[in-house]
């Protein structure tokens, strides 16, 4: 008895680019330890673990370190699995129960497109560790309920960051998402993100920062509509649109490895 594994390229259109996810498709429920040695093991910065009921699927999603609430591109990935593997027909919508409630994905020409609750941030006293870890000096500060949110003043500072991990490490959150408007007419801003309390120091592409970005650059804008670059080393594209309290995420993705588990305790 085995159980299938798959490895995703998420929000990109190419193999080696955008953020790996491990898609584990299970037989039944398993248990949180289970799972976090999986994730341990998979030492990607997400590993989604996908259960059947009756009305879509349980999905949960485990770091190498911890399980999070929120995850867009593992999410991304486990919809483009369940396509891609044709457990569900490509005109099917993609219900997910998580702990941040249901969530959906469906196919838009070539694109999934993912429904997502807008995790809006308020301005924050951010703690001296913030800057001094940075190292660059914000436009403004705020925090949601997972994250800070810094702006900085130009993209070339953003890209040029080489913060310390272990001052953000100390943070009270769980990351630290930094943006700027984009330099190039195909943005209309960019970020990174960083996370090394839950064992990820960089994040190649975040779909739930986007959840937070989207609603921040709303108000800075005034516009609903985004086509948005996360500029790790790796790089991935996303587009965000803005509807209520409600973000749809787009992106691209690609399977690059299929697998068995054998480890089944």
């Amino acid at each position: 008895m085995t159980i299938p594994i798959v490895q995703v390229d998420a929000f990109t259109d190419r193999a080696f680019a955008g953020n790996p996810a491990a898609v584990c498709l299970l037989d039944g429920p398993r248990d949180e330890r289970w799972m976090q040695n999986v994730a341990r093991e998979m030492n990607l910065s997400e590993t989604a673990f996908l259960s059947l009921r009756s009305d879509g699927y349980d999905l949960r999603w485990f770091t190498p370190t911890a399980g999070v609430d929120l995850c867009g591109h593992a999410t991304l990935a486990s919809a483009h699995v369940l396509w891609e593997e044709e457990i569900l027909d490509k005109q099917e919508t993609a219900r997910f129960h998580t702990r941040s409630g249901l969530l959906s994905a469906t196919r838009k020409d070539g694109w999934i497109e993912m429904d997502f609750p807008a995790e809006a941030q308020k301005p924050a006293l951010a703690p001296p560790a913030l800057t001094r870890a940075l190292g660059a000096t914000p436009v403004y500060i705020g925090k949601n309920r997972f994250d800070y949110l810094v702006e900085l003043e130009s993209e070339a500072v953003l890209r040029s960051l080489r913060p310390d991990l272990g001052l953000l490490k100390t943070l009270p959150a769980r990351g630290v998402i930094v943006t700027s408007p984009s330099d190039s007419k195909d943005y209309d801003f960019v970020s990174r993100f960083f996370a090394p309390a839950v064992g990820i120091d960089e994040d190649p592409v975040t779909g739930s920062a986007h959840c937070c970005l989207g609603p921040y650059w709303q108000k800075r804008l005034k516009k609903d509509n985004f086509t948005a670059y996360q500029a790790s080393a790796r790089g991935g594209l996303v587009r965000v649109t803005v509807q209520g309290d409600r973000v749809l995420l787009g992106g691209q993705a690609v399977t690059v490895l299929r697998g068995e588990l054998f480890a089944l305790q």
